[in-house]
Parts: structure tokens; C-alpha cells; sequence
């Protein structure tokens, strides 16, 4: 979110426009009490960033509240998956996953863990998906393929590769994390556990933050258009009004030194 606000506050720059930054954690209340202290503001436009908002949260209060605004002359966008008839901009978390995934099994790797997150947060569940799909159109077994759940954090991920060694690896020579900050955190995690990446196991990520290319090894990831995304947002806040438009962004794959083929 760093980067998708960065971009936000350039472009809106250039437009004489300010950005005003409030953080919700996710949480569908906090979202609900942030929307209403921002509309007594009477911001020129609301921009909601989140894995995910579905017109029934809180049993439609804040969809009420979001349509409420738009009434008196405000602009909504979103900027993550939704059901709700405004603006939005996302990610195809599927494809990402997907890319990584295939990638994994055509350099070799037969044996793989998908450090995925929580089981409730609907973009890692898709890139989880995505890997699965990935691995298996390369073709490896079911069977080979664990999933772990764990917090979408540095710790997490740590925790995670930990776990993982202290079990014995059983083969797996490859993890894939639902996105860099947990695969940074399980690269930790291995070195931490006397294992070296990538030549005990490969590791890949999603996103491609700007730590990505920093780290050592540096991280192979799916770079998603994070920046463009923040871009996107401010123009159709700040542009002729839409009838709810879809923007979906794709990914690209960036190998770099945390992946090896096995032979």
C-alpha cells in the first residue's frame, strides 16, 4: 500500500490536489467510522484501498455511506476487489499466483510449499489458487504440493520457514509466498535454520516492493503494477465521472537470484 499511496500523492500533486492518508487495518467498521469523519471533511474524493469490499459489509452500511457521498457530489474509487458499482482498480492475484507457479515446476522443482496467508483474505487465497494451477499445469502431483497457512507478514513467513526446516524439509525444494514480504521473512527463516537460498530451496514472492531487489539473494517475484495502480486511482477521482468502470492490472514475472533450476 506504501507504493500504491506514493503514486497517489504524485499524480494528485500535479493536479493541485492533496492526499490525506488514513490507515484501517482492513477492519469493515474502522472503514465505516473513516468514511464518515471524511465526509463531514467534504473531500473532493474518497479512494478506499483493501484486499476486498462487498456491498453486504455490515449489512450494507457502508456501501449506504459510500453511495450517501456520491450523492452529494463526491467521487468513490476502490482500489482492490469489490461487488460495488463504483470505480474500481485490482490486481489479477490468480495470474500472479498462476505465473509464479509455472515457473517453479518448469525449472525443475518437485516438491513445493505455498506459505499462503490467511485462509479470509480473498487476494492470497487467489494467488494461493493461482499457484496451485501454475504447479500442477507443469506438472506436479497434488500430493507434492503443501500448503501452509500463516500471518501475511515478515514474521509470519519467518515462523513459517522455520516450522518447515524443523520438520526435515521432506524433499521440499521450493516455496512459493503469496507475497515478498513473507517470502523475505522465510528466506530469514531459513538461513536462520542453517539453510541456504537457493541452493537448499528456491524461493518466490508477489509484488515486487522496492526490498525485493535489495535483499540477498535478491528475491524472483511477480512485479505487480503497484505504482500504476495509485496512478489510476487519483485520474478517476479527479476525472469525468464513470459508470462503475473495471481497470484490472496484470503482473510480469522478474527472476532473479532466490530461484535455481534443479535438475
Amino acid at each position: 500500500m506504501a507504493v500504491v499511496v506514493a503514486a497517489m500523492e504524485r499524480e494528485a500533486r500535479t493536479a493541485g490536489a492533496f492526499v490525506t492518508v488514513s490507515s484501517t487495518m482492513g477492519a469493515v467498521e474502522r472503514q465505516l467510522e473513516t468514511v464518515r469523519v471524511l465526509r463531514s471533511l467534504r473531500p473532493r474524493a474518497l479512494v478506499l484501498t483493501s484486499s476486498r469490499f462487498m456491498a453486504n459489509a455490515l449489512g450494507g452500511r457502508l456501501l449506504k455511506e459510500l453511495g450517501s457521498y456520491e450523492r452529494e457530489g463526491g467521487r468513490v474509487v476502490i482500489v482492490g476487489e469489490t461487488d460495488m458499482t463504483f470505480d474500481a482498480i485490482g490486481f489479477d492475484d490468480f495470474a500472479a499466483g498462476r505465473s509464479a507457479g509455472a515457473f517453479v515446476a518448469e525449472t525443475g522443482h518437485r516438491r513445493v510449499a505455498i506459505f499462503g496467508g490467511a485462509r479470509e483474505l480473498r487476494n492470497m487465497g487467489s494467488r494461493t489458487a493461482g499457484f496451485m494451477d501454475g504447479l500442477r499445469a507443469g506438472g506436479l502431483d497434488e500430493r507434492d504440493i503443501r500448503v501452509v497457512y500463516c500471518e501475511v507478514s515478515r514474521q509470519g513467513g519467518f515462523e513459517a520457514a522455520r516450522r518447515l526446516a524443523g520438520e526435515g524439509m521432506s524433499g521440499t525444494d521450493a516455496v512459493l509466498a503469496v507475497n515478498d514480504t513473507v517470502a523475505i521473512g522465510a528466506m530469514s527463516g531459513f538461513r536462520a535454520a542453517g539453510l541456504a537460498v537457493p541452493e537448499d530451496v528456491s524461493v518466490t514472492g508477489i509484488d515486487d516492493i522496492p526490498l525485493a531487489g535489495d535483499v540477498t539473494p535478491r528475491l524472483t517475484t511477480v512485479a505487480l503494477p503497484l505504482a500504476q495502480a495509485g496512478v489510476e486511482a487519483i485520474r478517476f477521482a479527479l476525472g469525468n465521472a464513470g459508470a462503475g468502470r473495471r481497470l484490472t492490472l496484470e503482473g510480469r514475472l522478474i527472476v532473479r537470484e532466490s530461484t535455481r533450476p534443479r535438475k
